[in-house]
């Protein structure tokens, strides 16, 4: 049996599915299988599967659904898994060639470990190299880190996240009914009951695409409260975590758009934010200089 299952859900990805399924042959570590998990797809990607069986030979395993979403497509493929980790690759992303050596290896010195992760590089529509995005700092990342991924101090980017199967049994599989923020919710399951492992190096791609699901600011907003009110409500978390989550939340909105130059729906953004967890410095600085951007672009406009 493999060691290693990675699971590659793809829903009319074809057009780069096989950037992604080169990746992992191009892999130096070689025990592992790939479960591609067609959920629904209406391009060619059942033809990519069938273009790919010389090369893989029984290392790949195609499974067909009806379009059920990420979630279930994630946990399809898992059911199909027969590795002791599990390996996340979306269609549209790409491994690194040293991704699934370094991250067993990681694995192999902790066996208390329940996840490994690492760092992650953008990609363009085309692969262009779009640099990397900011990271936390490493102690938000590795240990027990439960609390700063559900307040959102930690972000753990699923290109680079392997994890032990047997985790699963504790904390849970996908949750199904989530239409975002799933992986979140899953990781920080995992967190709650295992160490985590961070990697301080690139060893996945993640492809930004103009129609990503993170586009989508609704269905993201509604999910990540949903992800925060969930775990609250279990007992999990208590009100002063979910404040700082509530917080941390509107804040990085607020970045996204004050970036853009909506100043208007910043302040709004940044007003919830401090609302909701006034001690954090990063709030009300935020707010702070969002109110006083009109001020600055004057002076900027009119130099002395």
């Amino acid at each position: 049996m493999p060691r290693v299952s990675v699971i590659v859900p793809s829903y009319n990805t074809g057009a780069y599915l096989q950037q992604a399924l080169d990746s992992v042959l191009s892999q130096t570590y070689c025990d592992w299988e790939v479960i591609l998990v067609d959920d629904g797809s209406t391009d060619n990607t059942a033809a990519i599967a069938a273009a790919n069986v010389d090369a893989f030979g029984d290392k790949l395993v195609y499974v067909f659904q009806n379009n059920r979403g990420l979630p279930a497509a994630r946990n399809t493929a898992i059911r199909h898994a027969h590795g002791e980790f599990i390996s996340i690759l979306d269609a549209d992303d790409v491994y690194a060639p040293r991704r699934l050596e370094n991250s067993v290896a990681a694995m192999n010195r902790n066996p208390k470990a329940g996840l490994v992760h690492s760092r992650v590089a953008r990609i363009g529509m085309q692969g262009e190299n779009l640099g990397e995005p900011p990271a936390p700092p490493a102690n938000f990342l590795s240990g027990n880190i439960a609390d700063f991924i559900y307040t959102r101090r930690a972000h753990i980017l699923s290109p680079t996240v392997m994890f032990r199967k047997s985790c699963l049994e504790e904390a849970g599989w996908f949750d199904e009914n989530m239409k975002a923020t799933e992986d979140r919710d899953l990781w920080f399951r995992i967190a709650r009951n295992y160490s985590i492992t961070y990697l301080d190096e690139v060893l996945a791609y993640y492809r930004i695409s103009p129609t990503s699901m993170s586009k989508d600011w609704e269905r993201m907003r509604k999910s990540a409260l949903h992800f925060i009110e969930k775990h609250h409500r279990s007992g999990a978390c208590g009100r002063l975590l979910m404040n700082q989550a509530l917080g941390n939340f509107y804040r990085e909105r607020g970045d996204a758009v004050f970036n853009t130059g909506d100043l208007k729906q910043a302040l709004a953004l940044y007003m919830k934010a401090v609302a909701y967890y006034p001690f954090n410095l990063a709030n009300d600085y935020m707010l702070l200089r969002a109110l006083g951007e009109p001020a600055l672009s004057m002076v900027r406009s009119h130099p002395l």
